[in-house]
């Protein structure tokens, strides 16, 4: 069993608006709209990592309605650093009973299906300890991260994050090729956002 796993627990204070309630072009929230691509995928049950924007996350995913299971788990103090949201996830991942988690980012929104089900493919089929997609040069999003990491992630430094972990294990990871720019792009700015509305999200639809 994998749980995804969404880190929106960020201020967005480079955006300057709450990125995970930031429409699409359709008018669908980034988070409803990853958690409708993990749907689409099979994957059910995905955990919400969210801070202080809590209850306007809970309530756009309420009335989204995505057509799967899903919880908002809050981290008390986001501004401890990601890692600090992560440490959110793998506690909800082990009361699931989870294998792995996979890890996404909610400023991440056009990741496409068939990236998620390659990723998710090759976990099943391997025992790496990390894999991720890949195109071209650059590795993206969603992250598998195996069980037997938890304990390392769990010890990790608040200041240093999850890098020096995934770093250690680098031999081990598995990069998944992929022809999806969605996995690469990260809406973390005005000018990014910007310049993804007029391109229709690509002409992606997740739902």
């Amino acid at each position: 069993m994998i749980t995804p796993v969404i880190l929106a627990a960020g201020r967005s204070t480079r955006m300057g608006r709450p990125k995970p309630l930031l429409p699409d072009r359709e008018g669908r929230s980034f988070v409803a709209r990853i958690v409708r691509t993990f749907a689409a995928t099979g994957l059910d049950d995905t955990v919400i990592v969210t801070g202080e924007t809590h209850d306007l996350v809970k309530q756009a995913l309420t009335a989204d309605a995505p057509p799967v299971r899903w919880e908002c788990c809050r981290n008390p103090d986001p501004d401890r650093g990601q890692l600090s949201s992560l440490w959110v996830g793998l506690d909800a991942a082990e009361e699931r009973g989870a294998e792995a988690v996979l890890v996404h980012l909610v400023d991440i929104p056009l990741v496409l299906p068939e990236t998620v089900h390659a990723v998710v493919d090759a976990w099943r089929v391997s025992d790496a300890a990390i894999i991720r997609p890949m195109m071209g040069a650059r590795h993206g999003h969603p992250v598998v991260l195996a069980r037997k990491l938890f304990g390392e992630l769990r010890a990790a430094s608040l200041e240093e994050g999850a890098k020096p972990v995934l770093r250690a294990h680098s031999p081990k990871v598995l990069n998944v090729r992929v022809s999806d720019a969605g996995c690469l792009e990260d809406i973390d700015r005005p000018e990014d956002y910007g310049a993804l509305r007029p391109l229709s999200l690509l002409g992606v639809r997740t739902g």
